[in-house]
């Protein structure tokens, strides 16, 4: 499927053009427009044309092929996304007052970026929260976990490195080795021991997808994949989208959304208006009309863009609780790191294993690509200690004994250079619940723009049970427990897992969508992504979000039976809006 660009038609910013090559039967240039690729637009797309839907998808970020990625991210121009700084890579950091905020973008969204971890979560998440009793979450999400994982090419991890290895021995010896587990994982192996790197035609879907190469081990998962292992999105779900049509648009950022012909609640569809978002002087503005939208951005783009467009007037009905509950997975990035490791801590798949040392903890082992050492600058010694200043202090009398008792293994250890292929990084997840909000405020160093803030307590950065565990694995290998610099000086814990925002509630006075992620007040308008989860998933959250959107496209009529009058109101009238199975 050959996607349209902007040079290959005249026309592209008023939207006539596309009207015209791909849809001249229709007053509207698309049925649907899916804002955002990620693990909710590329279901979406999916499942929209699988029911005979016009499908556009704007994407912001980059198209990546395998042989673009970068060895390795010290070339932070093809690894961080700061198109303003023209760094076009796939990779986001986002620093807040209450956490440093890790995700991906790129066409794929998190996907290109994610350690490929699909896990179910306890089905006590369903218990909890603004969604606790608007669906029998508990019979109805397993057919969608298990859908998700199918088209996802999720199995249990057959390639455990020296990591994985390790992190069973230091689980065994603080008792709680009967907890080890692999991870499933969105990888094609081969089988176990068999070496990687052996290409075949499309093992997932009878042959009518992408072929396909066994994992090497080379743990650049993170990186990008370069060896056609990863399960990214542009393989499965979002491949058949394009195969049946959809059009993809890359680097492109949607900045305006205003029901037609002055409908308030957007009854009669909706037009939306893009720039090209790698651009510096030339923005390339564009419109497209579509009779429903689906916001799909992630947690933090679909808050951004929502947050505008309801100040700017033109979606005006948001909820007012926009912005609410937005959770973490209550993480913590630690580690340890053992310079002169004769082993190689990189080897395997990004997350191979994982282990619980209670019932709210869970720990995993993660890893990065030999020569992939750029995360290595936000890593320090391990310190506990009370957040404030008092951590500060205690850090730095950490860091000076460490100096004067072992002044070499010390540097070693602090230096970025080697830390990938000897460091076990250790990535700490709690169900406790716990969240924080976002609004849109003026930064008191740039007062010209409004921007994304968090506001509300704050998400603890230091969990006792999780340092306790470095210590004692760094003990056990001989090496230094390493925390994350901005959890000490800045009380800023990292996260790649945000999640809330726009959470599902039984009314636009709890929620921004409903059980169906259908966004109160508007007319064929849905959130499908992070933004909607209602409680703490307590574990990587893409497979979750990849089942929560398979269940509200479940609910979507084909186009041939649509009344194009879906909205949250009308949850109780099932005569309209029958589920209908994949």
């Amino acid at each position: 499927m050959c996607l349209l660009s902007r040079n290959k038609f005249s026309g592209y910013n008023d939207g006539r053009r596309a009207k015209e090559t791909f849809m001249s039967d229709s007053r509207l240039d698309y049925d649907f427009i899916v804002i955002g690729s990620g693990f909710g637009g590329s279901v979406t797309a999916h499942r929209l044309t699988e029911k005979g839907y016009r499908v556009a998808v704007m994407e912001m970020g980059k198209r990546w092929r395998p042989e673009d990625f970068p060895k390795s991210n010290w070339k932070i121009w093809r690894w961080i996304w700061r198109p303003g700084l023209a760094l076009r890579g796939f990779f986001n950091l986002r620093i807040f007052r209450h956490a440093l905020i890790m995700h991906g973008c790129a066409v794929g969204g998190g996907s290109i970026t994610y350690a490929n971890t699909l896990l179910v979560p306890d089905d006590r998440i369903w218990e909890k929260g603004s969604w606790a009793g608007l669906a029998d979450w508990k019979s109805e999400m397993p057919r969608h976990y298990a859908e998700a994982s199918r088209m996802l090419g999720v199995t249990e991890n057959r390639i455990l490195g020296p990591a994985d290895h390790f992190l069973k021995r230091a689980a065994d010896a603080a008792g709680v080795g009967h907890t080890f587990y692999r991870t499933r994982v969105a990888v094609f192996q081969g089988a176990e021991g068999e070496v990687g790197g052996k290409t075949v035609p499309d093992p997932y879907f009878g042959g009518e997808g992408p072929e396909r190469t066994t994992c090497n081990g080379c743990g650049g998962c993170m990186v990008g994949c370069r060896f056609n292992a990863k399960n990214t999105l542009d393989k499965n779900y979002l491949y058949f989208a394009e195969k049946n049509g959809a059009q993809v648009y890359p680097e492109t950022r949607v900045v305006d959304v205003v029901p037609l012909n002055g409908k308030a609640d957007g009854g009669d569809g909706y037009e939306v208006r893009t720039e090209r978002s790698t651009a510096w002087l030339r923005r390339e503005p564009a419109r497209f009309t579509c009779r429903g939208v689906v916001l799909s951005a992630s947690a933090l783009g679909t808050m951004d863009l929502l947050f505008r467009l309801k100040e700017k007037e033109s979606l005006p009905r948001i909820s007012d609780t926009l912005g609410d509950r937005v959770r973490t997975n209550a993480e913590s990035l630690i580690g340890v790191r053992v310079p002169g490791m004769s082993e190689d801590f990189s080897k395997g798949i990004a997350i191979g294993s994982g282990i619980y040392i209670d019932e709210h903890t869970h720990i995993e082992a993660v890893r990065y690509p030999s020569g992939s050492d750029a995360m290595a600058l936000l890593s320090t010694v391990l310190t506990s200690g009370r957040p404030g200043w008092t951590r500060i202090l205690a850090w730095l009398k950490m860091l000076a004994v460490s100096l004067a008792c072992h002044p070499i293994r010390t540097v070693r250890a602090l230096h970025p250079f080697g830390w990938a292929r000897e460091s076990l990084i250790l990535l700490c997840m709690q169900t406790l619940d716990g969240h924080i909000d976002m609004r849109m405020r003026r930064p008191w160093f740039w007062p010209f723009r409004k921007v994304l803030a968090s506001q509300g307590d704050r998400i603890p950065t230091y969990i006792p049970e999780a340092n306790a565990f470095a210590k004692k694995a760094a003990d056990l290998i001989g090496g230094t427990a390493m925390s994350m610099v901005t959890e000490i000086l800045f009380d800023i814990p990292g996260t790649a897992h945000i999640m809330g925002g726009c959470p599902m509630a039984d009314s636009a006075e709890r929620g921004v969508v409903d059980g169906r992620n259908r966004v109160f007040g508007y007319r064929n308008m849905y959130v499908c992504d992070g933004s909607v989860c209602g409680s703490n998933l307590g574990v990587n959250p893409s497979l979750t979000i990849t089942a929560l959107t398979e269940r509200a496209m479940s609910y979507i009529r084909p186009a041939a039976e649509t009344e194009w009058n879906d909205s949250a109101e009308n949850l109780h009238t099932p005569e309209l809006f029958g589920r209908i199975s994949n």
